[in-house]
């Protein structure tokens, strides 16, 4: 089993910069994609950004130029570097974890990303 824990959520302002982790642990797993996702208050999950193990790159066109995905393979974590931020960007954002080109088979339990205007 996989266990994935997010870190690094807070409140800022609009304009500031905030930085997630999120690290895999658990034993007998192979990951080849990990993914940041986010949910705002009355929507529905979506993809925000995705790494596979070889590194290629993934963003959701609201991002894009402003978060950027990257990823540890020898640490099994993935970082969403997000800049620019906007009141738009408030969420939970959730790390998810799985095979290439599939959904997560495993996600963590949420970080609140909240952006004050």
């Amino acid at each position: 089993q996989v266990q994935l824990a997010e870190s690094g959520g807070g409140l800022v302002q609009a304009g500031g910069s905030l930085r997630l982790s999120c690290a895999a642990s658990g034993s007998g797993f192979i990951i080849n994609t990990m993914a940041w996702y986010r949910q705002a208050p009355g929507a529905q999950r979506e993809l925000v950004a995705d790494v596979s193990s070889g590194g290629s790159t993934n963003y959701v066109d609201s991002v894009k130029g402003r978060f950027t995905i990257s990823r540890d393979n020898a640490k099994n974590t993935v970082y969403l570097q997000m800049n620019s931020l906007k009141s738009e960007d408030t969420a939970v954002y959730y790390c998810g974890a799985g095979g290439f080109g599939m959904p997560p088979a495993y996600w963590g339990k949420g970080t609140l990303v909240t952006v004050s205007s």
